[in-house]
């Protein structure tokens, strides 16, 4: 791609997105977010503060970046950390983040919007989280010689860097002066094209996140007011329809110690009805603190939980699986409990390396889960391997974080 049709492309989508402000909420909020930005940006960073600036795509990247976010600002308090992001997803859901000083959606790619914020913001390190590649930004943050890192990378062969058609797109890479890539793939592939003296394999810094999370997750008295004194629990994790129809088949047909605890993806009023139909005489979390729960199903109906939730499975189940794509496994494998999915999952290199271990199972019916489980519970050894594995993995895959602190400290590119 050159930059001709790269400027196409930028003319296009900022074409389409207005259109679509007129009627998509998500498109409006994306346009409205970056009202003013300059001149809020320019109150912001009017003192001159030495920044690091850290730029996400969405919601998930954020995700990725948070550990290292949080381990900078221990680090290094005497700087201000800049968070971007690119979508309402992400900036919509952490507007509000504590490890971040000022955070606002990234004007959008041009040469003078780059040019402009540069000047504002003027960062002393500039870090893009795994999938986030604008054009004039890097060429900016290049001929300001500002220190520039990518981190958690993921790239495969199919990918436009690798094809005869992505000059642009290489050329975006050599911009970086260092990337931190998951794994030995990704390494090989930038090596292929040039870049092998500026390559790390790091890991992926979500483990580093989720092993923190456990460390300091927190009791849940209601939730264990609905467990009572079960030890069959299967929490389910961002669940969808098919998720939830083949959970209800599991529950139908276990014992009736077996309990469940369903987060669905979608907690809206309309969906949460939907689930309630499927499991007749379930418990709402909102309900919890008025009622005694006598049923065997659990539904949360709010946010922010799902990660400590999953400290009280027997076994755990991570929705998405039966349709576009799983969620996040490894929140419920730092636990040390088997993992269960649906099909598709083959995007997601976490999840084939815990089936490899013996630690996840890929599922696409409810005769599927319950054999499984029918062997945990006639032979425990097998149950207990599988919780050790799963820890293990995590345990295994930790240090992403320490190894990206060390490279900004050894490259001098942060005064403490």
């Amino acid at each position: 791609m050159g930059v001709f049709i790269y400027n196409v492309f930028l003319f296009l989508f900022r074409t389409g997105i207005g259109i679509a402000s007129l009627f998509n909420p998500k498109a409006k909020q994306w346009i409205a977010g970056r009202k003013d930005i300059f001149t809020r940006l320019e109150h912001a960073f009017r003192e001159k503060p030495p920044v690091i600036w850290v730029h996400c795509a969405s919601l998930g990247e954020f995700e990725q970046g948070r550990p290292l976010i949080e381990a900078l600002r221990e680090e290094y308090p005497s700087y201000k950390i800049l968070l971007t992001f690119f979508s309402p997803s992400g900036y919509e859901n952490r507007k509000n983040y504590q490890g971040a000083d000022e955070i606002f959606y990234l004007p959008a790619d041009s040469p003078s919007n780059s040019k402009r914020f540069l000047e504002i913001v003027n960062p002393s390190l500039v870090i893009f989280v795994k999938y986030e590649f604008w054009y004039y930004y890097l060429k900016k943050i290049k001929y300001r010689k500002m220190p520039l890192i990518l981190v958690s990378a993921l790239f495969w062969q199919k990918m436009s860097f690798f094809k005869w058609y992505g000059a642009l797109q290489r050329k975006m890479l050599t911009r970086f002066d260092h990337l931190f890539v998951q794994d030995r793939v990704s390494q090989q592939l930038l090596a292929g094209i040039g870049l092998a003296d500026r390559i790390t394999i790091s890991g992926d810094t979500r483990f580093d996140r989720v092993a923190a999370i456990a460390s300091t997750a927190t009791r849940l008295p209601l939730v264990e007011k609905f467990i009572g004194q079960s030890r069959r629990v299967i929490v389910a994790g961002s669940t969808w329809p098919a998720d939830e129809q083949l959970l209800a088949e599991v529950m139908a047909d276990t014992d009736p110690e077996w309990k469940l605890i369903i987060a669905p993806h979608e907690i809206d009023g309309k969906h949460i009805e939907q689930v309630l139909e499927r499991f007749p005489g379930a418990t709402r979390y909102t309900d919890l603190e008025k009622n005694n729960p006598t049923d065997r199903v659990l539904i949360i109906d709010n946010i922010g939980m799902l990660s400590r939730l999953y400290q009280y499975g027997y076994v755990s189940y991570i929705g998405g699986g039966l349709g576009k794509g799983i969620h996040n496994t490894l929140e419920a494998a730092v636990y040390g409990r088997p993992v269960f999915f649906g099909t598709v999952y083959h995007k997601f290199r976490e999840a084939g390396e815990l089936i490899s271990a013996g630690a996840a199972f890929s599922v696409d019916s409810a005769d599927g889960m319950m054999d499984r489980l029918k062997k945990f519970n006639h032979d425990p050894a097998t149950w207990q391997h599988a919780g050790e594995q799963a820890a293990q993995y995590v345990l295994d895959n930790m240090g992403a974080t320490k190894k990206i602190l060390d490279y900004i400290e050894r490259e001098g590119l942060l005064v403490r």
